[in-house]
């Protein structure tokens, strides 16, 4: 049983608008996920799917009545989106907002959800797998 889980999470899109991938990094799980998100995302964009499908990864993983036991601090490279999740920051852009939305409500199904800044270098491993989903998707173009 966990009470406490450390989520990494990167996004990153090739272009910004471009090509998007998403990159999970469940540390006390060892669980490592790496996902292409779609073509014409934003950075921003790709970092808040990024951070959905961990929280959405380690709820299947735990299952409901653990989840809602566990506080999962989830550490982000981006700190305009810890910022936005913290209250620090407005939401102007209507698709960030549904974003935010969809986060708030996975929250519901946690004990507690903490957003923390870190380094891109603290980041390595999420960093890695989005670059990986990103090659992986590229490569089966050519």
């Amino acid at each position: 049983m966990f009470k406490e889980i450390n989520l990494y999470t990167d996004g990153g899109a090739r272009g910004n608008p471009g090509p998007a991938g998403a990159g999970i990094w469940i540390e006390t799980l060892q669980k490592k996920y790496s996902q292409f998100l779609g073509e014409n995302k934003t950075n921003n964009e790709a970092e808040y799917e990024a951070l959905i499908l961990g929280l959405k990864k380690i709820k299947s993983l735990l299952g409901k009545k653990q989840a809602k036991e566990t506080k999962v601090k989830c550490f982000l490279d981006s700190e305009l989106v810890v910022k936005q999740l913290n209250h620090q920051y407005k939401l102007k852009e209507k698709r960030i907002q549904q974003y935010f939305l969809e986060i708030w409500n996975l929250g519901l199904d946690f004990k507690q959800l903490i957003f923390q800044h870190i380094p891109r270098e603290k980041n390595k491993i999420a960093d890695q797998l989005v670059n990986q989903a990103l090659d992986k998707e590229k490569s089966k173009l050519f």
